[in-house]
């Protein structure tokens, strides 16, 4: 099992050929155009007298990228800084320590794994290490997460209670914006909360494999923390986009059940991640999951007979289910719950 692990691989001078993807896959060029319309919210302003400004930015990005940076977003660049340096210890620990946690298996509340959790059936790896762990309530799984690094426990529990806050206050926003009552996306349909790491170290040649594939968020809403080193694109308008980190801001992106509960308003962007020939890069992301048995369906107060429902009523449980089945891809998930229009 350790030997899976990317993050105890050292000196790797090229790349093996089960991380090679085939042509129509991989990213071939290493140079893309970075993308310059990605909305940046300054959530500060949301508290005073710009707050119905800040919502429309927040609703029009939801719209045309379902993807937006927010800075002053109420995270002290301090506790960013030690989360992300917690992580970064916690891959350069011994292979044996890390060994523990790993599982190729969902049923562990904390879980280290390489490339995918079918890495084993794959034809081809993603060049990553991740580490997941749920989060909420904390006081359920706190106990199963490492011991190590010393501050682990401490600085994450923190950073998971503050970026809960700080999602939930999008979301907030959110229901202003579409007109749904204050606190329609709390408690089941963010019941479930996830932080997942990606972990990837440098790659002899980028141009031949991928850090993750190229998806959807099946999940409500998402939240990323870039390090300084870029690789996140965005696919718009036909092209891969790269996604430039901005110091000290979080990356929002809508999920699929945003995007039916916003009955079609929404996209939820496609994206991927690209690898780099010398730096390691470290991503903390962040995810609300609605509970497995709550029905979602388009909000009724966005449903007339002028703008009947797109989507019919399902359960997490079931289209996550569907989601996997059809190989995560979104179109086809979704086109399974789809209503038929008269």
């Amino acid at each position: 099992m350790e030997l899976l692990l990317m993050s105890n691989w050292t000196d790797v001078q090229s790349t093996p050929e089960t991380y090679v993807f085939p042509p129509d896959k991989r990213p071939g060029k290493l140079i893309f155009p970075d993308c310059k319309d990605i909305p940046t919210i300054d959530l500060e302003k949301s508290e005073g007298l710009e707050r119905a400004e800040v919502i429309e930015k927040i609703m029009k990005a939801s719209q045309e990228f379902g993807f937006f940076q927010v800075i002053n977003h109420g995270v002290s660049q301090g506790l960013m800084e030690d989360t992300m340096s917690v992580f970064q210890e916690f891959f350069g620990m011994p292979a044996e320590y890390k060994a523990s946690f790993y599982s190729s298996g969902t049923n562990q509340s904390c879980r280290i794994y390489s490339s995918t959790l079918n890495y084993h059936k794959e034809d081809f790896h993603y060049w990553r290490d991740n580490f997941t762990q749920s989060c909420h309530p904390l006081e359920d799984h706190v106990q199963s997460w490492p011991e190590k690094p010393t501050r682990y426990r401490e600085v994450t529990s923190t950073y998971c209670v503050e970026v809960r806050k700080f999602l939930l206050r999008i979301l907030d926003l959110i229901c202003e914006g579409l007109g749904l009552k204050l606190g329609y996306f709390e408690d089941e349909l963010t019941k479930i909360q996830l932080l997942s790491v990606n972990h990837h170290i440098p790659c002899p040649d980028p141009s031949l494999t991928l850090g993750m594939p190229e998806h959807c968020d099946p999940n409500l809403i998402s939240m990323l923390h870039q390090c300084a080193v870029p690789g996140l694109q965005l696919f718009k308008d036909g092209q891969w986009l790269g996604v430039e980190p901005v110091p000290d801001a979080f990356i929002v992106i809508a999920g699929l059940q945003l995007k039916v509960i916003s009955n079609d308003l929404f996209t939820s962007p496609i994206h991927r991640v690209v690898t780099h020939t010398k730096d390691k890069r470290t991503t903390i992301g962040t995810f609300l999951i609605p509970s497995g048995d709550f029905q979602i369906e388009p909000a009724m107060a966005l449903v007339d007979t002028g703008n009947p429902p797109v989507y019919g009523a399902f359960t997490y449980k079931e289209f996550f289910s569907t989601f996997t089945g059809k190989d995560c891809d979104a179109q086809s998930a979704l086109g399974c719950f789809k209503k038929q229009l008269e």
